[in-house]
């Protein structure tokens, strides 16, 4: 599954038996955010926003809390709740606590949010709400981890204060309801030589590019009935995208621009192996696990 030098052939999930439920498996999606700029999984929505200078973003009244993902492409923006104001300039997370919030936008460039998918503001709008017309067996549903630890209000996470360190995987922060994971820019195509096919046995992952290219290769599981088994996907798919993956299909992703690639993987509810190991989740003083 992994190379040794890849961080997670320590996981426990990376050699753990997986006994199998016999639920049906549900197909890939692949999303082109230009045309799609609002898109679910089972437990979470992504809203991605082309901004403007002068934007103001309303994210309605949440239950739950709202993450906002910070790219090097993203405009400097201020984030407004009932009795607060943060600015906000360079990459990285902001978790803003439930209640009305909004956006204040000082430039052009994408941003993307993160809701839970039950959400009266956000759950009717997503392009592919179809495909979660029921739930998909084999996806746990959301339980919120613990409450933050401290006094409510909006958290940010530069990735300016965290450099890239090869023992861990990716710079991962998590909230009550999301992980997010931002990735290495790869610069030009992976090797093809050292990919990294892996599953999941009960959780989505939503690859979202946000430079470059990338080639998803996905696998699906044989069952009994071979009615319901698929061809393999190789599905080229540029930026901004995301790919929602689903359990527990055998996945990589291949880099294939000459240029820069970046993916930042989001997972809900958050993975507890990644959070077991220690180091890996930067904020975990402050999102303590169940």
């Amino acid at each position: 599954m992994y190379e040794k030098d890849d961080p997670r052939s320590a996981l426990a999930t990376a050699t753990a038996p997986r006994p199998d439920s016999g639920a049906a498996i549900a197909a890939a999606q692949y999303l082109d955010l230009r045309t799609a700029g609002v898109v679910r999984a089972q437990n979470v929505i992504l809203v991605h926003t082309e901004a403007r200078a002068g934007d103001e973003l309303d994210n309605g009244t949440l239950e739950g809390e709202l993450a906002v993902i910070v790219t090097g492409a993203s405009p400097a923006f201020t984030v407004r709740t009932g009795g607060e104001a943060l600015r906000v300039a360079e990459p990285g997370l902001v978790v803003v606590p439930p209640g009305p919030s909004r956006i204040s936008v000082e430039g052009d460039g994408p941003l993307v949010r993160l809701v839970e998918a039950t959400e009266p503001a956000w759950r009717d709008r997503p392009a592919n709400a179809a495909a979660y017309a029921e739930d998909h067996p084999r996806v746990a549903l959301l339980e919120r981890w613990p409450q933050p630890a401290g006094e409510p209000g909006v958290r940010f996470y530069p990735l300016s204060k965290v450099p890239q360190d090869p023992k861990r995987f990716g710079r991962i922060f998590r909230t009550r309801s999301f992980m997010v994971n931002f990735l290495p820019e790869q610069d030009g195509p992976r090797d093809p030589h050292k990919l990294s096919p892996h599953s999941h046995d009960d959780f989505e992952q939503l690859s979202l590019a946000v430079q470059g290219e990338y080639v998803h290769h996905i696998r699906t599981p044989w069952l009994n009935d071979s009615a319901v088994w698929r061809e393999d996907e190789h599905v080229r798919i540029g930026s901004p995208s995301v790919t929602v993956i689903p359990p527990p299909t055998v996945h990589t992703s291949e880099a294939s621009d000459p240029g820069v690639n970046q993916l930042i993987d989001i997972f809900s509810p958050p993975r507890t192996d990644f959070s077991e190991k220690p180091g890996w989740v930067l904020n975990a003083d402050d999102y303590p696990m169940p």
